[in-house]
This record gives structure tokens, C-alpha cells and sequence, in this order.
């Protein structure tokens, strides 16, 4: 009997020592939000939050935890037993006016059908083809009127001509993602080691992270700058928590 009750003991104590999952879900002012840092500052451990908001972390009574963000203000608690009663609810605030300014630029102009256009660009087509070719618009057999087959395949031509080709992106290469943060006013390295937190030893194995994360390379384009940003942000995340848990070696293999 002593030896249960000194079990039980000995139990607890680890139990207390080690810590209890601490879990969670995490909101701003309008839903749930994803990819928030959560960092037990009192032990040095690191979570994010799920697609769902919902988060779990070992802690115990009087850790501090923060949920830190790009665009979001830092939130500190302080863990009380309450915590570990039920699954928490913590809400954040977003940033607002605070980055660089960004200039948004409209989305270029696709081609749209135009029939009165379209008409007109034909005919005017036409007439050009019969100054240079007289000979096609000639009956081919003795009956009168023009070559029909020769007018439909010329319009065929000239729609074909119209219609949008989507350009095709490739991954972001290394040489472009370093290019971008030493040139760029907005992507510059102060906002990796500092807004992002980028140690300074490891800037260039971030860049070289992201290549590898297959970023697109339309996303470098000025009317792009924060679906990049975004980007940038979860693979700055990732980034880190693959440096504490494994170290530079493994960060590089993947």
C-alpha cells in the first residue's frame, strides 16, 4: 500500500514538473484565425494554430504564453489552473495602418469579346485582304459572288488571334528571392530578421527555404506584394519551428 500511495506520488510530481496540454482556440474580431504562433516563453516551446484556430501546448500554472503574428498585435497570458479546465478561447487583435505603405495596382485588362469590335476589325481586315489579294475573292467556278470559304477561314484566323493565352509561372528560384530582398524597398532584410524574425545567420537558408517551398514566381510582381507577404509569413513560421526542433540540417533537406 505504501508503495501505490508513493507511485501516485511520484506521478504527480512528474505530472507537475512536465506540464499539461494547454488547449485552445484563437480568434480575431470577425473568425477563427490560422497560423498563429503560440510560444510557452516560460519553456521555450512552439506551436501554431491549426486551419480550425484550435491549438494544444504543455504548460503549467503560471507559464507565460504569447500568440504572436505579422498582422497581429502579441497577446500574453499568464497559464492559471482555470486554463486546464476546459479548452480556452483567446481572442487577437489585427493590425491595422501600422506596415509600409503598399501600392495596389489594378489587375491588368483581360481581352473581352466585343461583337461591334469584332465586326468591325473584320471588315476592316477584309478590305485590306482584297486590296493585297484580289485573286482569293474570285469565283473559283463561272457562277458570281466571292470565295465564302475563304471569308470563313479568315474570320476563324482573326478570332483565334483574340482569344487570352494565361501566362504560365514557374517556382521563385534562390537568385530571384535574394534578389527581391536586396533590391526591394518593401521586401527589404529588415523585415525578415525583424518583422519576421529571421535569426541574421540564417537569412540566406531562408531564402533558400522558400525556393525549395516552389513560391510562385507571379507572386513577385508589384500588384502581388501581400499574397507574398502571406506566403513569406507561413514559411517564416515553418522555418522556425523546423530550426528549433531539427536544426539547420534537416531545414536544408527539406
Amino acid at each position: 500500500m505504501r508503495l501505490l500511495f508513493f507511485t501516485i506520488f511520484l506521478f504527480g510530481v512528474y505530472s507537475y514538473s512536465f506540464g499539461q496540454s494547454l488547449k485552445g482556440k484563437v480568434y480575431d474580431s470577425k473568425s477563427i484565425v490560422k497560423d498563429i504562433k503560440v510560444l510557452n516563453k516560460t519553456q521555450n516551446r512552439l506551436t501554431v494554430t491549426d486551419k480550425n484556430g484550435d491549438f494544444s501546448i504543455v504548460a503549467i500554472v503560471n507559464d507565460t504564453i504569447s500568440f504572436e503574428s505579422v498582422f497581429y498585435h502579441p497577446k500574453l497570458i499568464v497559464v492559471t489552473q482555470l486554463h486546464f479546465d476546459d479548452i480556452n478561447v483567446f481572442e487577437i487583435k489585427k493590425i491595422t495602418n501600422e506596415l509600409d505603405e503598399v501600392e495596389v495596382k489594378s489587375e491588368p485588362e483581360q481581352p473581352v469579346f466585343e461583337e461591334e469590335v469584332y465586326n468591325e476589325d473584320l471588315q476592316n481586315l477584309i478590305k485590306e485582304d482584297i486590296k493585297r489579294n484580289p485573286h482569293l475573292y474570285q469565283p473559283e467556278v463561272a457562277t458570281y459572288g466571292i470565295n465564302f470559304l475563304y471569308l470563313i477561314d479568315l474570320a476563324l484566323k482573326l478570332f483565334k488571334s483574340k482569344k487570352y493565352k494565361a501566362p504560365v509561372y514557374q517556382p521563385a528560384t534562390y537568385r530571384q528571392v535574394d534578389s527581391l530582398f536586396s533590391n526591394s524597398s518593401f521586401f527589404n532584410k529588415r523585415l525578415v530578421t525583424e518583422d519576421l524574425e529571421i535569426p541574421k545567420n540564417q537569412v540566406k537558408l531562408f531564402y533558400d527555404f522558400c525556393s525549395a517551398k516552389g513560391i510562385s514566381s507571379e507572386l513577385l510582381k508589384d500588384d502581388k506584394k501581400m499574397e507574398l507577404l502571406e506566403q513569406l509569413v507561413l514559411n517564416s513560421q515553418l522555418f522556425l519551428i523546423l530550426l528549433e526542433e531539427y536544426g539547420e540540417e534537416k531545414v536544408t533537406k527539406d
